[in-house]
């Protein structure tokens, strides 16, 4: 069985109700990427927090130096366990993600975050091209309802329009329950 990691991503103050850019379904959300990480100290996997910080004051949400930009308590690391801080969606881009898991024997990487849409998209499609065996466990992450062109469409629909093509190339796509069966 090939060496996995499970990355934590963007799992962050912000996006929790009361937060800056609160996303649907969040605490469920981290509820499971919790469980998740329980089972990966447990059998010892490799553990990486991803932080989204944006570089500007100025920003919606995750501003440097706030409290929303922090990792929830829900999963907070533990000693030993990296947290690495990006400023895109893709958790490679700049991070020293991709040197860290191939230092660390990685081949596979299962993900949990947020947002579906943007940093877990960004990440699995990277990490698919860069050779890892990538799985989403979709019910461990969150989306929000966005506009584009007059149309809103909500979270639940975003959240299937991206995690049915990363199914279809880039990732086993699966739920909580099963992957820790």
């Amino acid at each position: 069985m090939p060496r996995t990691a499970l990355i934590l991503v963007d799992i962050q103050n912000d996006y929790f109700p009361g937060g800056d850019w609160e996303l649907h379904k969040m605490d469920p959300a981290s509820a499971n990427a919790a469980r998740l990480l329980a089972a990966a100290r447990v059998n010892g996997d490799p553990v990486v927090h991803i932080r989204h910080e944006n570089p500007s004051s100025e920003a919606p949400f995750f501003r440097p130096g706030t409290p929303g930009a922090e990792i929830h308590a829900s999963v907070a690391p533990i000693e030993g366990e990296r947290v690495l801080t990006k400023h895109r969606p893709n958790s490679f881009y700049e991070t020293g993600l991709l040197e860290l898991l191939r230092d660390a024997g990685v081949e596979a990487a299962t993900l949990c975050g947020a947002m579906s849409q943007m940093c877990i998209d960004a990440t699995a499609r990277a990490a698919a091209d860069l050779g890892f065996a990538v799985t989403v466990v979709e019910d461990a992450c969150a989306a929000r309802a966005m506009e584009f062109g007059g149309v809103t469409v909500p979270a639940e629909q975003m959240h299937a329009a991206f995690m049915a093509p990363l199914a279809m190339s880039y990732a086993t796509v699966t739920q909580t329950a099963a992957h820790l069966a």
